[in-house]
Order: C-alpha cells, then sequence, then structure tokens
C-alpha cells in the first residue's frame, strides 16, 4: 500500500456550487468524496469554513439515508469506505464544530480512505 501524502492544509479553496444528491449514485459518491477531500484541507480560519461545514454535514446525511437504503449500493465497497469517512467527519463536526481543523492523524486516514473510494468508484465497485 502506497504511503499517502498529507497536503498542508490551506485557507484557499473553491467553495462548491454543486451541494445536494442528484440520485446517480456513482455521480454522488464522487461529489461527497470531491468534498469530503476539500473538508479535509480546510485550514484555521478559511472562509467559509462553518457555511461549508453545515452544507458537508447535510450533504453527507442525505448521502447516506439514501443509498443505504438499496442493498446493491449498499454492499459495494466504494459505499462503505465512504460511509466509514462520512462517520469520522461527521464525528469531527459534531465534537468540535464546524470551525476547528480535523487533526492530523485523522486526516491521513481520511486521505487514505478517499484514495480507496476513488479506485473502487472507477472500478464501478
Amino acid at each position: 500500500n502506497a504511503e499517502i501524502e498529507v497536503p498542508t492544509q490551506s485557507t484557499t479553496y473553491e467553495f462548491p456550487n454543486d451541494w445536494g444528491l442528484t440520485y446517480s449514485y456513482d455521480s454522488d459518491a464522487a461529489k461527497v468524496r470531491k468534498h469530503m477531500v476539500i473538508a479535509t484541507g480546510l485550514a484555521k480560519g478559511s472562509e467559509n469554513m462553518e457555511t461549508f461545514g453545515k452544507n458537508m454535514k447535510k450533504e453527507m446525511i442525505d448521502f447516506v439515508s439514501y443509498y443505504r437504503r438499496f442493498p446493491k449500493v449498499a454492499g459495494k465497497p466504494s459505499f462503505s469506505t465512504l460511509y466509514t469517512s462520512i462517520n469520522v467527519l461527521a464525528g469531527h463536526y459534531t465534537s468540535y464544530g464546524f470551525k476547528y481543523p480535523l487533526p492530523e492523524k485523522r486526516r491521513k486516514r481520511l486521505y487514505q480512505e478517499y484514495a480507496e473510494i476513488e479506485k473502487s468508484l472507477r472500478r464501478g465497485r
């Protein structure tokens, strides 16, 4: 397993304008993952960090609530890994709020999971 690179946290990012589900699993999973990658990279003092976090948490909860009802989707490796990552990020928001960046150890684990999710999605799994 290749050593994962953990990017330095930054206050510079592009605020997404594509929040919410399209109800097509592959594109929703890719989008939620993409937004989570941004969330994981945000440094303390990032602009609109709280709004970003609130949107992120809602999108993650909507994603899980919708897709876990479908056994075909719930059985996919991409879904179970994404579910795990969502629990970590949502748990961080619940414990620390939206303005506090993720600790290094948690970020490293998340970036590893994001890489796995991307691989699974590319293989249609």
